[in-house]
């Protein structure tokens, strides 16, 4: 009896072992999950396990459900873990307002630039991830954590409650990189980038963690869209454009044709501005205009208000801010407690300023601008 129970725990001790070695990165990660100063809507992780983009380019994910099903097998190893996105249309085949503001200025008195940047939406929780790729830069990420499940009941308080977090790395809605280069999205209602050639297709978000990974200038990010189909998952409804800015002062604006097969619109910062901004609406000379055009953006977010509003401020100051006023900027155009038909009550989720020569990240989650909380890598 004895030597048949040294058998089962010798059995039980391999596979612990095995368990452990297999999953020893995801674990690390796991652990590694935690609140930010008591605020259990605001999430910091830092991401231990390995992944693999080449990978991801090659099965060609588009869709929020192609990636979360890719993120499971990933995770699971073969084990099914239930993980599902917030991230769907409405009855009119659409998402609700989704309002973002991004800019980039000089810093004041001193060498290098601030990229300042809200994300407007529904209320849900916000996570912060650092990452370390063997190959890649390391980075500073931020998402909304409803694109992988969690919501203001569901957060990930215990073991098991976690493992949805894992998704954050393939999830960037804005981050900087330890060369500088900080990228953000902006949603364009009805404008689902469908681009269409023989190169391989990746999605929303993995164009970005693409760009955080592997490119220290605008121009290197910009080189590498062009070798591959950018797509938006078109069951969501809405499309973007994203701002790409680098440690030099160089910024740029990758926008999409609708007109004509979804062909990539570069709008550059201008050689004669301390700062560039973009809002909800294209900025491309073939459809940039000044008056709300729900054919070029979303009026119903105010962007060319914000767009106006920002404009002015960041001239008054020739694009020469303090962190004091950049978050100030920040906070002239952040929404507060809107109130939608639905019930759903629209926010800033977080207002972010990165800081391009330091590589850190200060941000503000849900308008509370009494408490500013520093990342840095």
């Amino acid at each position: 009896m004895k030597k048949v129970l040294l058998k089962i725990l010798g059995i039980l001790a391999i596979l612990v072992i095995g368990v452990l070695f297999i999953w020893r990165g995801e674990i690390a990660t796991l652990r590694t999950v935690k609140s930010v100063g008591g605020n259990k809507y605001l999430y910091q992780m830092e991401y231990k396990a390995k992944y693999d983009l080449d990978q991801v380019i090659e099965k060609d994910i588009d869709t929020n459900s192609e990636l979360l099903d890719y993120i499971i097998g990933r995770i699971g190893k073969g084990i099914p873990i239930k993980m599902k996105s917030a991230q769907v249309a409405d009855e009119n085949g659409e998402l609700a307002t989704f309002n973002c503001t991004s800019f980039q200025v000089v810093k004041a008195g001193e060498d290098g630039f601030w990229y300042g940047r809200n994300y407007d939406y529904f209320k849900n929780p916000t996570m912060v991830t650092i990452s370390r790729p063997k190959k890649g830069y390391a980075s500073i990420a931020v998402s909304d954590m409803s694109h992988f499940g969690y919501n203001l009941e569901k957060l990930p308080e215990k073991a098991l409650q976690k493992l949805s977090c894992m998704a954050a790395v393939y999830a960037p809605v804005d981050g900087i990189n330890e060369a500088g280069l900080c990228t953000s999205i902006m949603a364009l209602p009805k404008q689902a980038s469908q681009q269409d050639t023989p190169a391989h297709d990746v999605g929303t978000t993995i164009i970005m963690r693409l760009w955080l990974d592997r490119c220290a200038t605008v121009q290197e990010a910009l080189d590498l869209a062009k070798t591959v189909d950018i797509r938006h998952d078109a069951t969501v409804g809405s499309g973007y454009h994203y701002m790409i800015a680098d440690a030099t002062g160089d910024a740029a604006v990758l926008e999409f044709d609708k007109e004509n097969g979804w062909k990539s619109m570069v709008v550059r910062k201008s050689s004669d501005k301390n700062y560039m901004l973009v809002t909800n609406h294209l900025l491309s000379d073939r459809y940039y205009t000044t008056e709300p055009d729900p054919a070029v953006g979303n009026p119903h977010s105010k962007s060319w208000w914000r767009y106006e509003t920002v404009t002015d401020y960041l001239e008054q100051r020739n694009g020469v801010l303090s962190l004091d006023e950049v978050q100030e900027c920040l906070a002239l155009v952040h929404w507060k407690d809107l109130l939608w038909e639905t019930g759903t009550v629209e926010d800033t989720q977080f207002s972010n300023v990165y800081d391009q020569k330091a590589i850190t990240l200060d941000l503000r989650n849900w308008n509370d601008y009494d408490t500013t909380v520093h990342f840095e890598l």
